[in-house]
């Protein structure tokens, strides 16, 4: 191998990578494109293959969840997670995240969080709970979150690449390393954060503009704030319909025997089966629901979905393409140190995390490398979930942002510094937990 050249070309990815989050968004598709066109046209290299299967699984996914959401099933499941939420309000540091955990799962995206943002600020708050507590771990979880969600964008990514052969380790090989690893580190990180920063008596902030009036005291009698949705029957349905999707792609993924079968006689792999189930969940809502289908491209996660999949087409050609070349030397060369120090993989999952906030980009960009270099599934599969929490590194994030405008007491920060925010301490820790129970988990059942 060429060391210089390869240096070189590593650059362009990376330069490529590190100008796409300058300009964030589609911006990441675009400038992974440049970077396939300086390979392939500059280096000569042969062009890689785009992500196709996950691009089609993702675009079905979206489209199913933008039909429940516009018929308000994303509403009906903020409510339910309310519920939940309020009737263990001592214990909100740890009902709140697991809740946000489950629905985000169910859902496929953190978007359905904002709403409950609010509640969770509210009701924290009038049980004398400081609020930036239940607040940050809520929004580092739904990062984790979509490493165990069947129809998220990440784990499209995923599946597409250790379902084939000669991997063969599928959507339910996946979901019963990350799932408990991701329970297990919420749990032990809301030890943690619950000693996170002052008690309400004891914050003189606080205190002191309740002391002048700008801040009403904890009441813990008080009514709580409500998520701000329209529950409705329609609604109810089809998140129900969408949820029986969801199982039914598990169910699918669990027995085989279930499967039809291909022209060679063997059970169709779960990428298809993902896209035909979601394309008949979304007509099945079309047809319960009667949802406005013109405002279907105008939902929140419409635009979401298809902006990550514009990221995750770019980028993902690009890696590919410089990858596919490298293969033989990557898994000889950085095979062997990966092996025997798999957290750098983790390691690279997180940082790229932090770099692109995209978890399916940095699933098409590091997973490769690791099974490249030969990493057992179960342990990659483990520690690619845990290091999902790097999205949050920096406060950057939407939800970050809504987290600590709701927070009316201003214990949830943004910090000025980028490492003194409400959200460091929580993603690191979140991060290291879930990562650490998830190469257990992984060694023992993967």
């Amino acid at each position: 191998m060429d060391v210089v050249l390869f240096i070189v070309e590593l650059l362009v990815v990376l330069g490529c990578i590190v100008m796409g989050t300058r300009f964030s968004g589609v911006a990441l598709g675009l400038w992974g494109g440049v970077g396939v066109a300086i390979l392939v046209f500059v280096f000569r290299l042969p062009p890689g293959s785009p992500p196709v299967d996950a691009l089609l699984i993702v675009i079905s996914v979206v489209v199913a969840s933008s039909v429940m959401q516009v018929s308000g099933g994303i509403d009906w499941m903020v409510s339910v997670a309310a519920k939940i939420i309020s009737s263990h309000p001592k214990q909100i540091t740890l009902i709140a995240p697991l809740v946000a955990f489950l629905f985000s799962v169910g859902a496929g995206t953190s978007n359905i969080l904002y709403p409950l943002l609010p509640v969770i600020q509210d009701l924290s708050y009038r049980n004398g709970i400081r609020p930036s507590r239940p607040l940050s771990l809520s929004v580092v979880a739904t990062g984790v979150a979509l490493a165990c969600s069947p129809v998220s964008a990440a784990m499209a990514a995923m599946v597409t690449l250790t379902e084939v052969q000669p991997y063969g380790f599928e959507l339910v090989d996946i979901l019963k390393v990350t799932i408990p690893a991701a329970v297990v580190g919420i749990v032990v990180s809301s030890f943690v954060v619950r000693r996170l920063g002052k008690d309400i008596a004891d914050d003189p902030a606080i205190q002191a503009r309740i002391a002048a009036g700008t801040l009403p005291a904890p009441d813990a009698s008080g009514s709580v704030k409500q998520a701000e949705v329209t529950v409705t029957a329609r609604g109810r349905n089809a998140a129900i319909v969408f949820f029986l999707g969801v199982f039914a792609i598990v169910a699918f993924g669990l027995f085989t025997g279930i499967r039809p079968l291909d022209a060679d006689g063997v059970p169709v792999g779960m990428t298809p089966i993902i896209e035909i189930v979601m394309f008949v969940v979304g007509t099945l809502i079309l047809l319960i629901s009667r949802p406005k289908v013109s405002e279907v491209p105008t939902t929140t996660v419409f635009r979401a979905g298809m902006v990550s999949a514009v990221a995750l087409f770019g980028l993902a050609w690009l890696t590919d393409t410089f990858l596919a070349h490298y293969t033989e030397q990557i898994s000889d060369s950085i095979g062997g140190l990966v092996s025997a120090a798999p957290w750098i993989f983790a390691l690279g999952v997180f940082l790229v995390c932090v770099l692109t906030t995209s978890q399916s980009t940095a699933t098409r960009t590091i997973v490769p490398i690791g099974l490249a270099a030969g990493i057992p599934l179960g342990l990659l599969s483990g520690m690619w979930a845990g290091a999902f929490a790097g999205i949050y590194l920096l406060p950057t994030n939407g939800s970050q942002i809504a987290a600590a405008n709701f927070d009316a007491t201003g214990s949830t920060k943004l910090g000025t510094k980028l490492v003194d925010h409400s959200f460091f301490v929580p993603t690191l820790v979140l991060a290291v937990t879930t990562i650490a129970f998830g190469a257990l988990f992984g060694v023992l059942w993967g």
